[in-house]
């Protein structure tokens, strides 16, 4: 394809971006250099208000891949995508009120030493070491992802650009740590909104209006959103976004240590859930811009799809295609697209970063070495931030071999995250399971979820599941168009016809019910955990929800767990914390000081907050 380059005002742009996200960095490096804690640096002293945080949530999870795939995805496949707005309100309702209690009454930093009160070391290293994998890999597609568009609309060296972020991402995260982070995430959230909404606008006009967008896309049957189809094969319908989605996201939100990282270094819990629920209005109107951009982008070309054509060698290119056309003769929009998509990638990468520091910090470091200053230990998690942006970036190599980026980011998500959601629901929901059941089980889901992804990879689906939507090239230039024709799948396996076809959505559901099922089973085959020796902050008692009329039935869903005792809150009011069941706690491993865990209770608001925590726990 013919490269259009940038002009001057599109490299000033595209440049103010990193020169202002790296300011922000050294900012916070000077104004907080004299609180020198790995505290401050990592949680960002537990006093973040949930405005930043909401911003930098949904810039985390918004990356370049929704900025470029997303629009992809609904111009080859149809606007389903939009059922996303479900399955993130599920996603959120969850987190909030499912998972995020228990991680941020636990006064915990890495959400991996909840594993560790609930069950045991082994349990809590296993999932940290799953954690690292996964985000690794992740970050990898988000840091290629921009850099294929950068080299696509202005002939940049692709791996110039791969490092280029790399090298921005460290930098202010190692220098700022989390408050610049959150601060920049803010930041670059708003630069993604204004870059989508330019696009959008500048494309309604080109089409007409948004009137002939809409008539055009369903002619071409892209509004074709709602199919009720319950075959789990079916690439996209409303079971396979709806639930499928579902359970990924919440692999992503409600366990993930990037997410409950900003959630816990806000300075309440009224504080964490309202950035969460301003959060998913963030993430819909990403959505609703990301789908917009798909259909505007398959008004514009509809009668020569430059994909199909030969012009561009790959989907995830469409979109930086069609904002140099769109915005051909106005200097400074195109690089304002593309600081966009950046954007999202900077968000994206920092928060992992951020994150991966953290866990390892935690959960290996505190570990091995417990009583290391303060000066000293914000320098090994500044150190450990500038080894995982060195990772993080050469990972981007291996997401060049993905494909799509969509897929290839929720396939990851989903073969990880999916066994780590039913880690830890197996621990809030299941007084019963024991250590035992909960390294089974994440085991099981490892092992369920990678064999399908990695089927799918070897024997892709049937075309009939997973084929696009019609395109046409009847009003291309005739160069070099390519007919675009199914490939042929010979010699296949008839597992591959179901059980490797199933949808990538699933690969999270796959992982979580089989870590769970595999858990329950294998606690009561070898001894179930009795409740009285858990601490009732580490379970969250649902079955209040559907037992709400007998008390009775209740206490028996508890399982021995003391909800009703008073002792949470009576502890907490009286600024003491889980002196019931000590012994029991630290058979698990742990230190007698970390049972002093629990963030303080405020009777009067009955919030919980930080303030405590300050001064009860020493790290």
């Amino acid at each position: 394809m013919e490269v259009k380059n940038f002009e001057v005002w599109d490299y000033v742009v595209f440049a103010a971006l990193f020169v202002i996200s790296s300011g922000i960095g050294v900012f916070f490096a000077i104004r907080e250099r004299k609180k020198a804690t790995s505290r401050e640096f990592l949680v960002g002293g537990r006093q973040m208000t949930f405005g930043p945080v909401a911003l930098s949530l949904t810039a985390s999870f918004m990356s370049a891949v929704t900025v470029l795939g997303t629009p992809a995805e609904v111009y080859r496949f149809g606007a389903s995508f939009i059922i996303f707005f479900v399955a993130y309100a599920f996603v959120i309702i969850f987190t909030s009120e499912l998972f995020l209690p228990v991680f941020y009454r636990s006064g915990i930093t890495s959400t991996y030493e909840y594993l560790q009160l609930r069950f045991n070391k082994p349990v809590r290293y296993a999932a940290t070491a799953i954690y690292i994998l996964q985000t690794i890999l992740y970050t990898g597609v988000v840091v290629y992802a921009p850099a294929l568009a950068l080299n696509q609309v202005t002939g940049f060296d692709l791996w110039g650009s791969v490092f280029a972020t790399g090298i921005v991402c460290t930098f202010y995260c190692t220098l700022g740590g989390l408050k610049a982070v959150v601060w920049t995430d803010a930041f670059q959230m708003v630069v993604m909104t204004v870059g989508f909404l330019t696009v959008l606008i500048q494309g309604s006009a080109d089409a007409g209006g948004l009137h002939n967008v809409l008539e055009q896309s369903a002619n071409g049957s892209r509004l074709n959103i709602f199919d009720f189809d319950v075959d789990p094969l079916r690439r996209h319908t409303f079971w396979t976004i709806s639930v499928g989605g579902t359970f990924t996201w919440l692999g992503i939100y409600g366990v993930n240590q990037s997410t409950i990282q900003r959630c816990i270094s806000c300075k309440t819990e009224k504080h964490a859930k309202l950035a969460l629920y301003f959060n998913l209005l963030g993430l819909w109107v990403i959505l609703a811009c990301a789908v917009s951009s798909g259909l505007i982008m398959y008004s514009h070309f509809k009668d020569c799809d430059p994909w199909t054509s030969g012009i561009i060698s790959a989907p995830d290119q469409l979109m930086p295609y069609f904002v140099m056309e769109l915005f051909a003769t106005m200097p400074g929009l195109p690089g304002l697209f593309v600081a966009c998509a950046f954007s999202g990638t900077l968000s994206t990468v920092a928060a992992s970063i951020n994150a991966l520091a953290t866990v390892t910090f935690e959960d290996f470091v505190k570990s091995c070495f417990p009583h290391l200053s303060d000066k000293l230990s914000t320098w090994i998690s500044k150190g450990l931030c500038l080894l995982f942006g060195i990772i993080c970036t050469s990972m981007a190599v291996a997401a060049s071999l993905l494909g799509s980026v969509v897929q290839a980011a929720l396939s990851i998500h989903g073969m990880c995250g999916g066994p780590m959601l039913g880690l830890f629901s197996l621990g809030i929901l299941f007084p019963f399971v024991n250590w035992k059941g909960a390294l089974g089980g994440l085991l099981t889901g490892i092992i369920l979820s990678f064999w399908v992804a990695i089927g799918a990879l070897i024997y892709p689906a049937p075309t009939s599941k997973t084929w696009p939507l019609p395109l046409s090239t009847d009003q291309c230039v005739p160069t070099n168009v390519t007919e675009s024709v199914p490939p042929l799948l010979s010699s296949r396996p008839a597992i591959a016809e179901t059980w490797y076809a199933l949808s990538y959505l699933y690969y999270s559901a796959v992982g979580c019910l089989g870590c769970m099922a595999a858990g329950v089973i294998i606690s009561f085959a070898t001894g179930h955990q009795k409740g009285k020796d858990i601490q009732p902050l580490l379970i969250r008692p649902v079955c209040n929800l559907f037992c709400f009329w007998s008390k009775k039935y209740k206490t028996l869903c508890w399982c021995g767990v003391q909800h009703d005792s008073g002792t949470e809150q009576e502890n907490l009011e009286n600024g003491s914390t889980w002196k019931q069941g000590a012994e029991s706690v630290l058979q698990n491993g742990l230190r007698r000081e970390s049972l002093v865990h629990v963030p303080g209770y405020d009777p009067k608001d009955k919030n919980y907050d930080n303030m405590a925590l300050e001064k009860i726990t020493h790290f």
